[in-house]
């Protein structure tokens, strides 16, 4: 936060935000693992406002995120307008308007995506800290216009980790370094590295992520949170900084299935300006709805044992979250061969996504103020060489560089890769599964533990990901805390069909009944040091 602040002491006239901040009566409130259905309790009965609400998440970033004996490194910026739009909805529950269950909850969102005010979208990098668009991505309209309150803007991977494959997760040049809260030598995953830390560390009731392939899923499991990728077209991406406009999507990331189902519920919806969002009126329902420990009585699911990896503590929490759902009712089935058939799945999404990068990037960039002088990706390469002690000082940018050699979207290579990737993901992939074993979802390990962060040699993750095919093929995909492997959280994957989002919730929502396995960092200095909660 502090690095933002003094850029945007150069850009703007404000001043410092701790007037604003202090206008709320002074009421100690406890928000740690509060939940959004608690939280709305304590703001219905009268016991805290909208604004001490702020206020206490306010301090608990000062004390948790920036302080240095924890310093997660999570949070990028406090929204100025923060304190004064909570003290507006208490007004408005005063006068018995109350706009649903997220009204007065503050949430904080990845700083990819827009929002109204004088604070920058910068994705991470330097060259966007002239990025004060003022205006609010759709998504941020629709939690606004439902009642929770922007809190802040959360640090990411820099360019959702698009920029090199020798990236740090979790580091950008605004930001720096996300740490994880579960053990602060470990890595919080990426791309929205700031929102999984951030939620998992109690920074706001609740965070946005945005995923191109794993970005919402894997910092979510790692940082022991429920994390939703929905369908393709579920939740806008206009105002959103873009990879791909054949994956990327929105999600919500929490502490649990129904704080994301409430989250989601808000998101979700058409947006004329993004084409892809054009069923969403018509999908979307009450997420939240319907939620029951007994949904998986009597449901087929296929269990991804081809998918689980190469570590042993991991198939152990694996087959301990296989027993709970059993014991919710679940009919299992082995899959050994869901990879069969799907050979050049990933070369056809790189060069989609090395396609799109430019296309969409540049389509973007043609958006933002004037003051912003990285136009086009080919603007930005240029800066980050030019400024390379800060942009430049752990990784290179050799993915931009490939991307900025790409035909462009009328390229036949490219469309032939885009059919063919959404193809093997899609078709031939999670709706064959699914057809031919008969289940309802597949499930398998989410990620590996939490690696040690390591800016010199860039990431090292070692163990499964169940992201690729629900990301290409733009499917439903859920996270929920299934264990853990020497105190560090991993997540089950579940996923669905097209459209299956609701289902996959309640298939989220039964799981984590039968396990309640999540359970609260303690910011533990290295794993070494971490209380193992099962005591492996």
């Amino acid at each position: 936060m502090r690095t933002l602040a003094l850029a945007l002491a150069a850009l703007t006239p404000l001043a410092a935000p701790a007037p604003l901040f202090a206008q709320t009566e002074q009421v100690m409130v406890d928000v740690e693992e509060k939940s959004i259905s608690e939280l709305a309790a304590m703001l219905n009965s009268g016991k805290v406002t909208s604004e001490q609400l702020v206020q206490a998440y306010i301090d608990r970033i000062g004390r948790i995120d920036e302080d240095r004996s924890v310093g997660l490194n999570s949070v990028i910026a406090v929204m100025f307008d923060a304190p004064s739009e909570a003290r507006k909805l208490d007004e408005e529950r005063k006068a018995g308007k109350l706009r649903g269950p997220l009204h007065g909850i503050p949430i904080l969102i990845k700083d990819n995506i827009e929002a109204k005010g004088p604070i920058p979208t910068t994705a991470g990098s330097t060259a966007l800290l002239a990025n004060v668009t003022d205006r609010d991505a759709p998504l941020v309209a629709r939690l606004r216009a439902a009642g929770a309150i922007i809190l802040g803007k959360t640090n990411l991977s820099q360019w959702a980790n698009i920029r090199s494959n020798d990236s740090v997760s979790g580091w950008s040049s605004v930001g720096g370094l996300v740490k994880n809260p579960y053990a602060l030598d470990r890595n919080s995953c990426g791309s929205s590295s700031g929102s999984g830390a951030a939620a998992a560390a109690s920074l706001a009731a609740a965070t946005i992520g945005t995923e191109t392939d794993g970005s919402i899923i894997c910092p979510s499991s790692i940082n022991g949170l429920v994390g939703f990728k929905p369908t393709l077209g579920l939740v806008s991406r206009t105002h959103v900084i873009p990879i791909s406009h054949s994956q990327d999507t929105a999600g919500p990331m929490a502490r649990s299935v129904t704080d994301a189902a409430l989250v989601l519920t808000a998101l979700a919806g058409t947006d004329p300006a993004d084409p892809a969002t054009a069923e969403a009126d018509a999908r979307k329902t009450d997420y939240a709805g319907g939620l029951s420990p007994d949904y998986l009585k009597g449901v087929r699911i296929g269990v991804l044992t081809d998918r689980k990896g190469g570590n042993a503590r991991v198939h152990a929490a694996f087959d301990a979250a296989l027993e709970k759902l059993k014991a919710a009712g679940a009919v299992l089935v082995e899959i050994k061969d869901s990879r069969t058939g799907l050979e050049g799945l990933g070369e056809a999404e790189f060069k989609v996504l090395m396609v799109e990068l430019k296309a969409d990037l540049n389509a973007y960039l043609a958006t933002t103020p004037p003051e912003v002088t990285a136009r086009t990706l080919k603007d930005v390469i240029a800066f980050n060489t030019a400024n390379a002690a800060t942009e430049l000082a752990w990784f290179d940018q050799s993915l931009f560089d490939l991307a900025e050699s790409q035909k462009g979207l009328d390229d036949p290579e490219y469309k032939e890769a885009l059919a063919k990737s959404k193809r093997l993901a899609g078709a031939e992939g999670i709706d064959k599964l699914l057809k031919a074993h008969d289940v309802r979802f597949l499930v398998g390990p989410s990620n590996a533990p939490a690696w040690v962060s390591d800016l010199v040699n860039g990431d090292h993750s070692i163990g499964p990901s169940q992201s690729q095919m629900p990301a290409v093929a733009g499917y439903p995909h859920i996270t929920v805390p299934m264990g853990y492997v020497a105190g560090l959280p991993v997540g089950l994957s579940i996923i669905g069909g097209q459209w299956q989002d609701h289902d996959v919730i309640k298939a989220g929502y039964a799981f984590e009944q039968a396990s309640k396995a999540r359970v609260a960092p303690g910011y533990a200095p290295r794993a070494d040091a971490v209380a193992d909660p099962i005591g492996r």
